[in-house]
């Protein structure tokens, strides 16, 4: 258990904001303390990080919500309804004391979706026990969230193999 949690932010363009918040949580479990990864937007996989919270439970759960593909920006209705639900079950998991380390990733960009209000996110953030570390990733963090938070990094893009035509790799990127 942690005397102290802190809340940490990992934003901006660039690649590794996910893989940041899951080496933590690597990093955690190797300490014993017990992680949860809940992944907002990420209804499609499995990608890596499912297959090794089987080996790693009970110390590390993924849970993963919304649909598969990406956000119907067109009509965002049910990519709405699902991120409120799992932001629901997400606040109740985070104040459950099941966990030293909580990561909401791609919280940000359910915000910047438009899926979760980020006053929502604020709300979340005062509701998180004192002793356990919150980590939120995302592009385009917004200004109140970093406000809230103790810790901000932002990845910023330099150069990316995407753009030559490289795509996502199994165990790279999924």
């Amino acid at each position: 258990m942690l005397e102290r949690g802190c809340i940490q932010v990992y934003t901006g363009n660039g690649k590794g904001k996910t893989t940041a918040s899951l080496g933590l949580a690597l990093r955690a479990v190797g300490r014993g303390l017990r992680v949860c990864v809940f992944q907002f937007i990420k209804g499609g996989g499995p990608y890596g990080e499912h297959l090794i919270a089987e080996k790693l439970a009970p110390f590390l759960t993924v849970i993963q919500t919304g649909r598969p593909g990406w956000v119907n920006t067109n009509d965002i209705s049910e990519d709405r309804r699902l991120a409120q639900d799992a932001l629901q079950q997400a606040t109740s998991l985070l104040s459950s004391g099941e966990y030293d380390l909580f990561i909401l990733d791609e919280i940000n960009g359910a915000v910047g979706f438009g899926l979760i209000d980020v006053e929502q996110v604020l709300e979340l953030i005062k509701r998180k026990p004192g002793n356990v570390e919150l980590v939120l990733t995302g592009r385009n963090a917004h200004e109140q969230i970093i406000e809230a938070a103790d810790l901000v990094t932002e990845m910023r893009e330099i150069k990316h193999y995407y753009k030559s035509g490289v795509p996502a790799r199994t165990g790279i990127e999924m």
